[in-house]
């Protein structure tokens, strides 16, 4: 599962916990990206510290791994170079790239998708009971539905409620809060 996790916050792991427990998935390894390519802002804290508030958040959940991977890549992070990484780590295993169900209609925009259709399968996070979106025909694409808890709960947000001096508690594991003050993050 990537993301910017700029920062982590519950929204995303219940998601990650939802695709395990409805995927029967051994394990989850939450990956940062240095860069993502279809956002168009920079991220706010560095790629080390948004790893190391990853790891804070769920170091005490052995189905969660986290991967500095495409931090350490720099630079715009494309899944395709990401997954082909993970295939050769985990050659046997059968791989899946976790998503929301609002990048559905745009994979035709991602970065050599018929490729990774090739190398992966996707689950997508959806809100119960409403109909996945449109997306484009891509070859060999598989996807997965995942009825997922999803938390209106938005990094943006959360860097906007540091600015103005409001609680992250209940929004953030209380350890990522300790580290992000710890290291004066988003202020």
């Amino acid at each position: 599962m990537g993301g910017s996790f700029d920062p982590v916050h519950f929204g995303h792991l219940v998601a990650a916990q939802d695709a395990m427990e409805q995927h029967g998935l051994d394990r989850l390894i939450l990956i940062p990206a240095a860069q993502a390519p279809l956002k168009d802002y920079e991220v706010s804290a560095s790629g080390e510290h948004r790893v190391a508030m990853l790891r804070a958040a769920t170091d005490w959940d052995h189905r969660l791994e986290v991967s500095d991977f495409e931090v350490r890549q720099g630079g715009t992070s494309y899944t395709v170079e990401t997954v082909k990484h993970f295939r050769n780590r985990f050659p046997d295993n059968e791989l899946f790239w976790i998503i929301g169900g609002d990048q559905l209609p745009k994979l035709d925009r991602w970065h050599r998708i018929e490729e990774l259709a090739g190398l992966i399968e996707f689950i997508y996070l959806e809100r119960p009971g409403h109909p996945a979106k449109e997306h484009p025909e891509i070859p060999g694409l598989a996807l997965h539905r995942c009825d997922g808890h999803l938390i209106e709960i938005s990094s943006t947000e959360l860097r906007a409620r540091i600015k103005q001096g409001l609680s992250l508690d209940y929004f953030i594991p209380h350890k990522a809060i300790v580290y992000l003050q710890e290291h004066g993050l988003y202020a």
